[in-house]
């Protein structure tokens, strides 16, 4: 398995902008999808976005896109996601997730390592 700590989470106010990272250590290669999702209380987690680690490949849920960008740097091991034109529903826990495959997946249960979460909040 693939460890993974998010970071970069916080409090914005609608219309801000954050960017979250996810630094990936152990058995990482380049044959992973890395993933974001969201979960808030009492919801399932919410897919948000992910990216192929081998050719960069991204696909993004049609509530983020256009807003969101999923970038990878092969030198930090690291995920990034940058948020702009944050609104109040996109207020969550942000996870990040590796999937052992060059397919990309938007299914929360086709990802095998995920780390610890950060919390998002966009309020004024």
């Amino acid at each position: 398995q693939v460890q993974l700590v998010e970071s970069g989470g916080g409090l914005v106010q609608p219309g801000g902008s954050l960017t979250l990272s996810c630094a990936a250590s152990g058995r990482t290669n380049r044959n992973y999808v890395m993933g974001w999702f969201r979960q808030t209380p009492g919801k399932e987690r919410e897919f948000v976005a992910c990216i192929s680690w081998n050719n960069g490949i991204t696909y993004y849920a049609d509530s983020v896109k256009g807003r969101f960008t999923i970038s990878r740097d092969n030198a930090k091991n690291t995920v990034y996601l940058q948020m702009n034109n944050l609104k109040p529903e996109d207020t969550a826990v942000y996870y990040c997730a590796a999937r052992p495959s060059y397919l990309i997946s938007i299914k929360a249960g086709e990802y095998d390592s995920w780390g610890q979460g950060t919390q998002v909040t966009v309020s004024p």
